[in-house]
């Protein structure tokens, strides 16, 4: 009889021991099914503070254009694809300012692949820049964050282009509505 006791004591004991372990096991897919939506709401907030950078907020030290070939409330049609659905897309100048752009090449802050010939950061969003346009091959510290891993991120000059730089609203031509997109340049626009 005292071995049918512990005999039934330790099959007990195994049984709870392994109801245990299905709650640890359930347990566990549940922290990963946890942890990953934490890192894609981590994505999001970085998505959304792309989105919030193009909050229409400029450079303090901006200068609005004097003459721009399309004065803020023009229709524009973009002939750039800085992003996709972007090429063909219509829209309304919101913003045109006198400063250089550049397209520059960076490796992102946040560990992502180099960004090549990216367009366009414009010179007062590059720490150190001063005066005259800055050559090609030159290194600065970028100061903004149009896209996620930008901010902080050491820039090489690739080409600049002097003139009105232009901030536009639009519609992509897969029906995403972008608002103060910063910057495209004059060459990238047309009177629709």
């Amino acid at each position: 009889m005292k071995k049918n006791w512990a005999f039934t004591l330790f099959l007990l004991s195994f049984l709870f021991t392994v109801a245990a372990c299905g709650d640890t096991s359930e347990q566990i897919d549940k922290n990963k099914v946890e942890n990953q939506q934490t890192s894609e709401e981590q994505v999001e907030t970085k998505r959304a503070d792309a989105i919030e950078d193009r909050s229409g907020k400029v450079p303090l030290d901006l200068k609005v254009a004097d003459n721009p070939a399309f004065p803020v409330g023009s229709k524009v049609k973009i002939y750039a694809n800085h992003m996709d659905g972007m090429e063909g897309a219509e829209g309304v100048v919101v913003g045109a300012y006198d400063t250089t752009a550049y397209s520059v090449s960076f490796r992102p802050t946040d560990g992502g692949e180099e960004v090549k010939h990216y367009k366009w950061v414009i010179h007062e969003e590059l720490e150190g820049a001063s005066g005259d346009p800055m050559e090609p091959g030159r290194e600065l510290v970028i100061n903004t964050e149009h896209i996620p891993g930008m901010r902080g991120a050491s820039a090489t000059i690739e080409t600049a282009e002097e003139g009105p730089v232009y901030m536009v609203d639009f519609t992509t031509t897969t029906g995403e509505e972008v608002k103060n997109y910063k910057w495209l340049v004059e060459g990238e626009l047309v009177a629709p």
